[in-house]
């Protein structure tokens, strides 16, 4: 038995200037801009309330899009059952496994990343 749910909404941009497409997304969304913000990083977590989902902007060389990251307490049980319905897994990172939906859109599943996790994760067995 294992718990997991939606945790992250991650926008890839493409871009060599990370923090210009965050200003967009913080205004288009009205999530603020952290303020202890890096600028060197690879990553920005735009604030939202408390335990509601995140969204985290990420600098990519690949084409820009949208994934989904899934928030399990057993990565390897949750990559297994997200295998029987279909899903295929691209490649393991050191906390976190990329996967393949069978309709061609790539998420993620790792541990979880927000408050409220145990009052909101599905079951399974």
């Amino acid at each position: 038995m294992h718990r997991s749910r939606l945790g992250n909404i991650v926008i890839d941009c493409q871009t060599d200037d990370l923090l210009s497409e965050a200003r967009f997304w913080s205004a288009a969304l009205g999530y603020p801009l952290p303020q202890d913000l890096d600028a060197t990083s690879n990553f920005i977590q735009l604030v939202t309330p408390p335990g509601d989902m995140q969204v985290i902007l990420q600098q990519v060389r690949h084409e820009p899009w949208a994934h989904l990251d899934i928030e399990t307490d057993s990565i390897e049980l949750e990559v297994a059952r997200l295998e029987r319905l279909g899903a295929t897994i691209v490649s393991r990172k050191d906390k976190w496994v990329v996967m393949q939906a069978p309709s061609g859109h790539r998420f993620c599943v790792g541990s979880p990343y927000r408050d409220g996790f145990d009052q909101g994760a599905n079951t399974w067995e």
